[in-house]
């Protein structure tokens, strides 16, 4: 049976997600708080629903990218939220970057109605998103996963399911935030200490991309640090909101990660500083003004 599909939150992500769902020829139902970005995509086969309820009035199966866990909660439980028109045999699949506790509670509140969820994050950027190669790292049951598979393959090219638990996706996602995060600063790092050092960054950069320390960071990123480029990709505003969730995570699990409480703090910092709605490569900053030279340009 042809799944009919919604999907709610247009932003950086959810724009090129749609897309790709629209062009491999499925029906998508959209909502966006901005209605102006919902009706953009209407010229591209969309229907334009007038609330998060009347996209899950229309969908089997309703797909959500926003901003941050307060965004998804109030979509889901606010006034015309999804809990208002989903019912049996129905799955919501969160694709933001969420809270696995926020995540858990809205599973719960679903299954009220006779829904199931799956907390689905992803990674790899607007540029994965356009390119349907995202990973996809999700959580909730295996049945539920199943059904929702065929649609989460137009997505990305990595989709792994965690486990059973709702939460369990986010987990992951967390714990591939604090990679990003940690190889950005890296990065940022490694970059100036060879600039202070005299060295040619961009040589440097073809240097580091031949040994252990090459990675997808570097490759996607350095462009971008070297050319100055900070249109966001992954915000820094983002990025400390999910190291944020990170450690509520680790205060509950009653743990620390020295390092990811370090780069925490950085991006705490390079936000405070002016730079929140920047890409998160822009850490290097922070580097470059410590050291007194630049790598960028």
């Amino acid at each position: 049976m042809a799944e009919r599909l919604g999907f709610i939150g247009l932003g950086l992500m959810g724009t090129p997600m749609t897309r790709n769902l629209l062009r491999a020829g499925h029906a998508v139902t959209v909502w966006n708080r901005t209605r102006a970005k919902a009706e953009a995509l209407a010229a591209e086969g969309a229907r334009v629903a007038a609330s998060p309820a009347a996209v899950a009035r229309g969908a089997n199966i309703v797909l959500a990218c926003l901003a941050d866990a307060a965004a998804v909660e109030a979509v889901v439980t606010g006034p015309e939220g999804v809990l208002a028109g989903i019912g049996p045999g129905q799955v919501f699949v969160d694709l933001s970057t969420n809270s696995p506790p926020v995540s858990a509670r809205l599973a719960a509140a679903l299954a009220g109605r006779g829904a199931q969820m799956l907390d689905a994050p992803v990674s790899g950027g607007d540029v994965g998103a356009a390119a349907g190669t995202l990973s996809i790292m999700a959580g909730g049951p295996a049945a539920a996963f199943r059904r929702c598979l065929p649609v989460l393959e137009v997505l990305g090219g990595r989709i792994t399911h965690m486990g059973e638990a709702v939460g369990a996706g986010g987990y992951a996602k967390l714990a591939n935030q604090i990679m990003v995060g940690i190889h950005l600063a890296a990065l940022g790092e490694a970059l100036v200490f060879g600039a202070k050092a005299g060295l040619d960054p961009r040589r440097l950069a073809g240097a580091l991309a031949g040994g252990l320390a090459n990675s997808e960071v570097l490759r996607v990123k350095l462009p971008k640090v070297l050319s100055g480029d900070f249109a966001p990709g992954g915000r820094v505003a983002t990025q400390l909101k999910d190291l944020d969730y990170v450690a509520e995570s680790l205060a509950a699990m009653d743990f620390e990660l020295p390092v990811a409480g370090l780069v925490r703090e950085l991006y705490r910092e390079l936000a405070a500083a002016g730079h929140a709605d920047e890409d998160h490569s822009a850490i290097v900053r922070l580097c470059e003004a410590r050291a007194g030279v630049t790598v960028r340009g």
